[in-house]
């Protein structure tokens, strides 16, 4: 392994230079694009009454954690870059090459390092994003108002149930130990609407749902009618609820595989999910590319005047790597993919790009 990797000292310079870099420029771009982003959404959080400058920092530390994911490994090319120009520069790299060592134990270390951040990455991803995106996207569901939902819930779903309509607005458990909250059942008869029942709360009874404290609104009369506990939604399944709306982004790894799982005993279609479960592996990972694909500014002559050209290209090549993934992804959800080819697809083929141009760079 020592044979591998350059000196102890010199290994632990480029993983510190690295990492400094790379957090460096994640905490300026996050804090450029968050303080973009509440230009656009402050007003729409203010316009709510009773909101006011907590509920603007609520959205900004819902938000957040979005952008670190997102910005991530656009921060591992750029820290990657920057480093290698600085190290190229002070023919730091001339001499790690005159000592004998190849273009892989040049840049060893910054795999290393950037392996180390696509794990913090996936946790990070597990842990607080998928909560804090689907926090937000409940949030965003009311407007910004009042949100009296926990996380991880299903939020304002709607189910048809022959004629009737039923919305829930927030969905605890699943399967027969479902919970409901905030239902409101649409009672149509020929298109036409009656009346309007609504509940606090709901749970599974035999083949239907028991709602209660009910309250029956007349269409026609304009009146409102006490009903008590009363049995609703007469062949409406658990699945129904908990499975009507699931986004890949609100959910943890373990918690989409099993949302997968019952979307398939369901008889759903899981293509599109199978593909997002996929990515939250190999997007972490694309961390790791950064450093092969940057690697182009970290060798040739910097006297040369052609620096700034290789950085440019390193770029290109990462960026371009962030187009064919996002492509890939949307071929995925359309069904011209499949799910695994989907999301590791990009990331084998710029892997051998990388590959391609460190063995070019030792020719």
């Amino acid at each position: 392994m020592t044979s591998f990797f350059p000196s102890r000292t010199v290994s632990f310079y480029m993983g510190r230079m690295f990492l400094i870099r790379t957090f460096g420029i994640l905490a300026g771009l996050m804090i450029v694009l968050l303080a973009l982003n509440l230009l656009s959404e402050s007003g729409k959080i203010l316009a709510v009454p009773g909101n006011g400058d907590g509920e603007v920092w609520r959205y900004a530390s819902l938000r957040a954690p979005e952008l670190i994911a997102f910005l991530f490994p656009f921060s591992v090319l750029l820290g990657t870059i920057l480093t290698l120009i600085t190290m190229n520069q002070n023919s730091e790299i001339v001499a790690l090459k005159a000592s004998g060592l190849s273009a892989h134990q040049v840049l060893a270390p910054l795999l290393v390092a950037s392996f180390g951040v696509a794990i913090l990455s996936f946790g990070f991803n597990e842990r607080i994003v998928a909560r804090a995106s689907a926090t937000l996207a409940q949030w965003q569901q009311v407007n910004y108002g009042p949100l009296p939902i926990d996380r991880g819930d299903r939020s304002n779903v709607w189910v048809r149930s022959g004629d009737d309509l039923i919305q829930v607005a927030q969905i605890r458990g699943r399967g027969d130990a479902a919970q409901l909250g905030g239902i409101t059942l649409y009672d149509r008869e020929g298109g036409i609407l009656r009346t309007i029942v609504t509940a606090p709360r709901g749970r599974r009874d035999g083949d239907g749902w028991r709602i209660g404290p009910a309250k029956r609104f007349d269409v026609a009369r304009g009146t409102v009618t006490a009903l008590g506990d009363l049995t609703v939604g007469q062949g409406v399944t658990p699945d129904q609820f908990t499975l009507a709306t699931v986004d890949p982004n609100g959910l943890s790894f373990t918690a989409l595989q099993s949302a997968i799982s019952d979307l398939s005993e369901a008889g759903r279609p899981t293509k599109s999910m199978e593909g997002a479960l996929w990515h939250k592996l190999s997007a972490p990972l694309s961390s790791v590319l950064m450093p092969l694909l940057g690697a182009v500014a970290a060798f040739g002559i910097a006297r040369s005047g052609k620096l700034f050209i290789r950085a440019v290209i390193g770029m290109g090549l990462g960026f371009a790597y962030f187009v064919a993934d996002n492509f890939a992804l949307a071929m995925g959800n359309l069904g011209a993919y499949p799910p695994f080819l989907a999301a590791w697809a990009p990331f084998l083929l710029f892997l051998l790009i990388g590959e391609a141009v460190l063995i070019r760079s030792e020719e």
